[in-house]
This record gives structure tokens, C-alpha cells and sequence, in this order.
């Protein structure tokens, strides 16, 4: 059974070096403890660790990995224009300013519900049910589950010494980037399998671009109503806006 952990903890530790889950890791470390992260992804990863197990040597089955997939794409896509908008503003003197995700939604089950939709049809899955066909199924589950949460722990600390040393502001245009870019990419590749991957890779890209552009000018707009003192039309997230811009700081 050690030989088991051991050669699980390999396989899928290489596996997840440089796939999108560290890349989550990373974002959600820039936005929250990174305990709480953490203790999310090591939850995520043992139950779909323990359904891979149980596809490979029970089951022999699959799961819809095309219909979790795209639940996957749109609430990746949600969270990176929410995380967006909060931070190009949008709140009228009317409402109450948004809040932010930190404070809103518990960040464990943020993380968690993130990494069980990212985690379910993706190839480390696969690779632990492989491996649960060859090898004892309980040393395949702790084996997977130890390698996936010692790979995105990297991320982690990664993300922490990052955040160290840059602005709020950028860690959640990042993250918001980031996250639009991980839906729009799962979105593609669900509904288009066939589509090449530089073909997926840059039109997932662009979606992140033309989202920062329409905030950009919703934002320029703002600016402009903020300068002409229109009654009624002044917004929190107009003043926020100014403020960006030379010359309006201390006004």
C-alpha cells in the first residue's frame, strides 16, 4: 500500500504542475487565508478523489464531464465579472455599495464548490481512476489526494509572497482576469472539443480583454458625469473612478 501512496503522490503531483488548479489556488490564495484555501481545495480533492476511485475500480462509469463542465464555465465567468465590477464600480448614491466577495460569501465554500466543478472531468481525475483499476483503491485516494493539495500548497505560498507586495486594487482585477479566463477556456473546450487549443487559449484570452474594455468606458462614462456635476447622475463608482485619474486625488 505505501508503494501505492507513493506512486499516486507522484503521478498526480506532476499532473497538476501547471494545470488550471494552481492557478486557482494561486488567485483564491491573493484573496483569502490561505488556511482557508487550503482546507477548501484538501475537501474538494477527497471527495473527487474518492469518486475517481470509486469510477476506476467499482464502477467502471462516467461521470457527464461536458454538463459539469459548463456549470463550471458559468460560475467561473460569474465570479470574474462580479470580482470585476467590484473593482470598476458600478453602485449608484442610491444603493449601497456592493460587497465584496471576501466579506459576502463564505470564502471556504467559495473555494471549495470552485474546485469540486474545476476538479470533476479533469485529467488528474482520469489519472486517479487509471491508476484505481491497477492498484488498491484506498492507497490511489490518499496517494491522489496528498500530491493534488502538496501541488496547489505551492500556489499558495506563491500567491502569498505576491500578495505581500502588491495593491488590493491589482489582486482583484487579477483575480477577476484570471477567473474569466478559466470559464471561457472550460466553456470552449466543453462545447467545442474538437477546436485546437491555441484556438481556445486565445479566445479565452480576448474575454477578459473586451470585459476590462466595456468596465473601461462604463468607467470614462462615469468620469464624464462626475465632471459635469449632472444632479442625479454622480455615482460612487464615478468619484472612485476620478480619483484614478491625474489631478482629481484630494478633490
Amino acid at each position: 500500500m505505501i508503494t501505492t501512496v507513493l506512486l499516486s503522490i507522484g503521478v498526480v503531483f506532476l499532473a497538476e504542475l501547471g494545470d488550471k488548479s494552481q492557478l486557482m489556488a494561486l488567485t483564491f490564495a491573493l484573496r483569502h487565508r490561505w488556511w482557508v484555501v487550503l482546507g477548501g481545495i484538501a475537501t474538494a480533492t477527497a471527495a473527487v478523489h474518492l469518486i475517481s476511485v470509486g469510477i476506476g475500480y467499482f464502477l467502471g462509469a462516467a461521470l457527464p464531464t461536458r454538463a459539469i463542465s459548463l456549470i463550471a464555465a458559468i460560475t467561473f465567468l460569474g465570479v470574474g465579472l462580479w470580482t470585476l465590477r467590484e473593482h470598476f464600480g458600478g453602485a449608484t448614491n442610491d444603493e449601497p455599495e456592493p460587497k465584496t466577495l471576501r466579506t459576502n460569501t463564505a470564502p471556504f465554500f467559495v473555494v471549495l464548490s470552485a474546485f469540486l466543478l474545476a476538479e470533476l472531468g479533469d485529467r488528474t481525475m482520469f489519472a486517479t481512476a487509471a491508476l484505481a483499476t491497477d492498484y488498491d483503491w484506498v492507497g490511489v485516494w490518499l496517494g491522489s489526494t496528498i500530491g493534488m493539495v502538496a501541488a496547489d500548497a505551492l500556489a499558495i505560498a506563491v500567491g502569498i509572497l505576491v500578495g505581500k507586495h502588491l495593491p488590493e486594487r491589482a489582486i482583484g482585477v487579477g483575480s477577476g482576469v484570471l477567473f474569466l479566463y478559466f470559464g471561457a477556456a472550460t466553456l470552449l473546450g466543453a462545447a467545442a472539443p474538437a477546436v485546437d487549443g491555441l484556438i481556445v487559449a486565445a479566445v479565452a484570452i480576448a474575454v477578459p480583454v473586451v470585459a476590462i474594455g466595456v468596465l473601461l468606458i462604463r468607467r470614462a462614462i462615469a468620469v464624464q458625469q462626475f465632471r459635469a456635476g449632472e444632479p442625479g447622475t454622480i455615482t460612487k463608482s464615478a468619484q472612485a473612478a476620478a480619483d484614478w485619474l491625474p489631478g482629481q486625488r484630494g478633490r
